[in-house]
């Protein structure tokens, strides 16, 4: 047997890979990803998750040396 992991972000592609398991005559399982609340996030907690989401990636980009960030002192002069 193989177990095999799909995240998926939208209801519209969960729907399309249901069916095709479906057409397949596969069994499967759906896990829903639950955050601390125990509900799924309104549109502005989405919002900062998707932001802090980024971050993180950026983080890890510069820490490969991939990308250069921002120095904080130029941050401030740009607003």
């Amino acid at each position: 047997m193989t177990t095999l992991t799909v995240n998926i972000e939208d209801k519209k592609t969960e729907k399309a890979i249901k069916a095709v398991l479906d057409a397949f005559g596969l069994n499967y399982k759906i896990a829903q990803d639950t955050n601390p609340a125990g509900r799924p996030l309104n549109k502005s907690e989405q919002a900062i998750y998707n932001s802090l989401k980024q971050s993180v990636k950026e983080i890890k980009l510069y820490k490969e040396g991939k990308i250069k960030l921002q120095d904080a002192g130029d941050l401030l002069n740009e607003l």
